[in-house]
């Protein structure tokens, strides 16, 4: 079987450094879905805006490929222990497929790139490619209640956040609230976490980039540029 994409998404993120772990985890965090030329037909939309989430199914950009490996070491336990493929969200798979769910907060018709979707609560980079778009059913892809496996012993490493108003009027007003949500959130790799001393960080968002440091749980933004 050989699939190709449907679309790509538009984002603020030009790297994968600042992206969330997860889809839905910051919802300003927003995007454009724009479809290629084969699939701009109105038709192929329709109705969909009586959905308010959808699945993108998309691809992982990764290096080159090594073969199967039946375990990964999860980013979310540091690096240093292993997990089975299978029951873990790493990029490194057999296909490089990723799975989202992105609320739908508008669809626009436009005469030059037919139906754009833009979604919010998105974990994906610029111009990543998208498979498929399914979607999202309550009644039978949400389960209160169940396990998560490792992931619920985790803590959420939530960061007090330092922004100086006269750098975060340097972003445009639309972006601030992504960018103080994104920097809370601990975006350093869980193998910084535990670190003694000052760690000093770059992001580039919205073309933007944002220098900051942490030290324990304080994080402080000390410089914004133009990208």
């Amino acid at each position: 079987m050989e699939i190709k994409p449907i679309a790509h998404i538009h984002t603020d993120f030009p790297q994968k450094f600042g992206l969330p772990r997860q889809s839905g985890l910051i919802e300003e965090l927003e995007g454009r879905i724009v479809f290629e030329k084969e699939y701009r037909d109105p038709e192929a939309v329709r109705g969909i805006e009586g959905y308010d989430y959808l699945w993108l199914l998309w691809g992982f950009e990764v290096g080159e490929d090594e073969g199967f490996r039946p375990t990964v070491r999860p980013p979310r336990l540091g690096g240093n222990e292993r997990m089975g493929v299978f029951a873990t969200r790493s990029p490194f798979r057999p296909n490089h497929i990723g799975l989202s769910s992105v609320r739908l907060t508008e669809v626009k018709i436009t005469k030059e790139s037919g139906p754009i979707l833009f979604v919010s609560g998105i974990d994906m980079k610029h111009n990543t490619p998208i498979y498929d778009i399914k979607p999202y059913l309550s009644y039978t892809d949400s389960h209160m209640g169940v396990r998560s496996g490792f992931t619920d012993e985790l803590s959420s490493n939530a960061l007090k956040v330092d922004f100086p108003e006269e750098l975060l009027e340097i972003l445009p007003e639309n972006k601030r609230q992504g960018a103080v949500s994104v920097l809370c959130s601990d975006i350093r790799p869980s193998y910084h976490v535990n670190r003694n001393g000052l760690g000093k960080y770059g992001l580039s968002y919205a073309g933007y980039n944002i220098r900051f440091t942490v030290d324990g749980e304080d994080l402080r933004v000390t410089e914004v540029t133009e990208s």
